[in-house]
């Protein structure tokens, strides 16, 4: 060994210490749960982890089916007024909660399917149909409010919109009631992050960012319909509340973009955050049985789902089965440090850092340690 193997020892022992381990309990004797298989982490016969996501997951349904009945409601109000006062800017709202409701279910699917264990066709589990519901969220905002936006907008412009005072009045008065709709369902959104946390941590779920972009995007865009409204009836000029519409589509386009980025880049295999892959490579160099780290691969397989893949060096003079041994113990040590890399692979190898980095460590085609 070394002459940096106790110093490595040191430091293992510390990266230990500082994992809080769970209090003993009488009765319940005998060694830690073992791995439930090649690069799964400890089992956890309480199953507080998965308790507390699907707790989470109820507040972000509830968050889900208010933004939905809002939008239900606020959809066939605005549709109603815009029809009566002949207001593109009205339409395209209407527009806008139509899709924000369909957006709404698309989010519903995703709660619920998301959270499907792991058969033999999707080993990994179904994380990432949460993203992929977002993406469609993201596409509908786009489609059936930017796009829609645009048309009425360019319509009204080119053929001008016949002026009814009453029905200004009316569309002003749903406008109104649809900006409170919308405002109590942001809140309970935004009530929702802070119990999260706050900060963009919280946000880190696709389904309750939708929402919260959604609703922050309808405040928006009835502000601006009301704006481009009260200027058409006051001045008689249509391109107010036409610009008002093109204004919406636009916002519209930014936010489906914005989200649909998001959502694109988890679908594809978004690394964990910089802080965590650096603790993570820490605690391998940390380990006195390991030399080197190769390389170190990680991907978000969910929100509470990572996949860890590292190629590593060892200390020579080592057999099979502390090779095994040593495996065993680095990938409970890690489940117990970071409780969502619940896909861990270790794979041993002596080539050059630049040649590993060449062979995707996350494909395991050497089957890990």
């Amino acid at each position: 060994m070394s002459g940096t193997s106790s110093e490595r020892e040191t430091a293992a022992r510390t990266a230990e210490n500082s994992v809080k381990r769970p209090e003993h309990t009488p009765g319940r004797e005998g060694p830690p749960a073992p791995a439930r298989g090649d690069g799964e982490p400890p089992a956890r016969p309480d199953g507080s982890d998965r308790r507390a996501g699907s707790k989470t997951d109820r507040h972000t349904k509830v968050t889900v089916l208010v933004a939905l009945v809002a939008n239900l409601v606020i959809a066939v109000a605005k549709a109603a007024g815009g029809v009566l006062a002949g207001s593109p800017a009205l339409l395209s709202e209407a527009a806008h909660s139509v899709a924000d409701s369909l957006n709404e279910v698309f989010l519903l699917a995703a709660l619920r399917r998301s959270r499907r264990p792991a058969d033999t066709r999707h080993p990994f589990g179904y994380g990432k149909e949460r993203f992929f519901w977002s993406l469609l969220a993201a596409v509908g905002i786009f489609v059936m409010g930017g796009c829609f936006s645009f048309f009425q907008g360019f319509e009204a412009l080119r053929g001008g919109a016949e002026e009814k005072f009453s029905g200004y009045v009316a569309g002003l008065i749903v406008l109104g009631v649809a900006l409170l709709a919308e405002g109590a369902s942001l809140l309970r959104a935004l009530h929702q992050v802070r119990r999260q946390g706050g900060g963009l941590g919280a946000l880190r779920d696709p389904a309750l960012r939708t929402v919260v972009a959604e609703d922050a995007t309808a405040v928006l865009g009835v502000t601006l319909a009301l704006v481009g409204m009260a200027l058409h009836m006051v001045t008689g000029q249509v391109a107010w509340e036409a610009s008002a519409s093109l204004a919406i589509g636009v916002l519209l386009v930014y936010v489906a973009y914005r989200l649909g980025r998001d959502a694109r880049d988890q679908l594809i295999g978004e690394a964990a955050d910089p802080e965590q892959s650096g603790r993570i490579r820490a605690l391998l160099r940390a380990q006195p049985e390991i030399d080197s780290v190769e390389a170190l691969f990680t991907m978000k397989m969910g929100l509470e789902s990572t996949l860890v893949a590292a190629r590593i060096d060892l200390a020579p003079g080592l057999d099979s089965e502390q090779v095994e041994e040593i495996s065993v113990r680095i990938k409970r040590s890690m489940a117990r440090m970071f409780p969502d890399t619940d896909q861990i692979f270790l794979d041993v190898t002596d080539r050059p850092a630049g040649e590993a980095q060449e062979s995707p460590a996350a494909t395991g085609e050497r089957g890990g340690a």
